[in-house]
């Protein structure tokens, strides 16, 4: 019988990642990319694919369909945050839509006030989507 994935497993595996439109957000495939090495388990992972990978063989594609929940989680209002312009880095005029860094995340521009505040979106860029990946079993180290 053929080995499985278990919890506790370090793996390789090629993945792309698409939302529900069909538009494709990632792929170590199509990036020309190594296959993605984790530990099953490990929390290394969203939530959704470590699971989802648990019980597959060597040489199998798995198509894994994650609610945010299981991915990148709901969007969440207190994640909005709203920044006076003496906040904002020097000689930088906002336009909706930028990423900016903020500590060691990423932040996007979602609305400028009349008074020059902007308001800052914390939540990650796959926040509230349902996720679909098809994930291919490269090896089990």
């Amino acid at each position: 019988m053929a080995q499985t994935v278990k919890n506790g497993d370090k793996i390789r595996v090629h993945y792309t990642g698409t939302l529900n439109s069909g538009e494709m957000f990632d792929s170590s495939i199509k990036n020309n990319r190594p296959p993605l090495e984790f530990t099953v388990g490990a929390g290394q992972m969203i939530k959704g694919f470590d699971k989802g990978v648990v019980g597959m063989a060597v040489g199998e594609t798995r198509m894994l369909k994650l609610p945010p929940e299981e991915a990148y989680g709901v969007r969440r209002d207190d994640m909005m945050i709203t920044v006076k312009p003496s906040q904002m880095p020097k000689n930088y005029t906002p336009t909706l839509g930028d990423k900016l860094m903020m500590g060691p995340h990423t932040v996007t521009v979602a609305k400028i006030n009349e008074d020059g505040s902007v308001v800052l979106d914390a939540n990650h860029f796959l926040a509230g989507q349902e996720l679909n990946f098809e994930v291919t079993l490269v090896e089990i180290l």
